[in-house]
């Protein structure tokens, strides 16, 4: 069984790609900048350069791969970048989930797709709202937020007008070794490993450390993706999280605790972002019924992430 992931040199697709060939499959992956690909990543999968933008490369690529299963995580994955580029997150969100669906439809190809959401598409989230299930109502607050509900939306007009076999996710928070520093805990991590270093003053700026925010690691997030391929119901959403809502105080407090040097902790306005759902917690029992639950607690989940950035240094 052949298996490509669009996108696969994000922080998801190298997880994604050791999960699959784990589980016996083929896997084949699309990259856009050679760049950010590592080598180790190069020896799991057989790469092809694509532009997700582009309809005629999509449809080359899926000819020539003739996947079973497309793990679509190509994406402008960023809500604070979405409001910089509203148009590129949308060329590239959209237009490129089109070019995908159009190609397996053109060539009549049986792949099974999954196509990867985000929890933002619920918005703003009453507190006495979460858990929050998939039935809850989205309130798009972002452009990227728009684009994944439109990829949600051709997802069902492919599924009823075509008969295509997809499944979607909304996916939470999720973390773990390797992820870019722009990420929560990846930022604090790398921040105390530098000031245990001296490479920075033993002074850490925050943001609002009292929402409370649902967080999986990414090596749970994976298998949730490989069940979901398995025994997803086409057509179906599943929410993909933890089911479990951590304040970012209480995991900045366990990074403090294992460090050997008194950090300062400051607040700072520009990191406030005074509109954040002060709770954000996911219902996952749809996605458990499938078979699947999650293995890694949030502890083992920080200390992996503080030992990568120690081996960084």
């Amino acid at each position: 069984m052949r298996a490509l992931i669009t996108g696969i040199e994000g922080f998801v697709g190298g997880y994604l790609a050791d999960e699959l060939i784990n589980n016996n499959l083929d896997v084949y992956g699309t990259y856009f900048d050679e760049r950010t690909l590592e080598d180790e990543l190069m020896k799991k999968a057989k790469l092809y350069s694509m532009d997700i933008t582009n309809d005629k490369q999509v449809e080359k690529t899926i000819q020539e791969i003739q996947p079973d299963y497309i793990f679509h995580l190509a994406a402008q994955s960023s809500a604070g970048i979405s409001w910089q580029k509203p148009q590129q997150t949308m060329t590239i969100n959209i237009n490129g989930t089109i070019n995908l669906l159009e190609a397996i439809r053109k060539l009549k190809i049986q792949s099974r797709v999954i196509l990867i959401g985000s929890s933002e598409e619920y918005g703003i989230v009453k507190e006495s709202e979460n858990p929050i299930s998939e039935e809850q109502e989205l309130r798009p607050g972002n452009p990227y937020s728009v684009s994944k509900i439109t990829q949600e939306k051709l997802a069902e007009l492919y599924t009823n007008a075509y008969g295509m076999d997809i499944v979607m996710t909304r996916s939470f928070n999720h973390t773990g070794p390797k992820q870019q520093p722009a990420f929560v805990i990846s930022d604090f991590a790398k921040r105390i490993v530098e000031i245990e270093h001296g490479s920075i003053e033993p002074i850490l700026h925050v943001g609002n450390l009292e929402a409370r925010r649902d967080f999986l690691d990414v090596r749970d997030v994976v298998k949730a993706y490989y069940i979901i391929a398995l025994k997803g119901l086409k057509g179906e959403v599943y929410n993909v999280g933890s089911g479990k809502s951590y304040s970012i105080q209480e995991l900045l407090n366990y990074m403090l605790d294992k460090s050997s040097i008194k950090i300062d902790v400051q607040k700072d306005l520009k990191r406030m972002r005074p509109s954040d759902n002060p709770v954000i917690q996911c219902d996952n029992q749809k996605l458990r019924r499938l078979g699947w639950s999650p293995m890694i607690n949030i502890n083992q989940t920080i200390d992996d992430v503080l030992a990568y950035w120690e081996k960084r240094m």
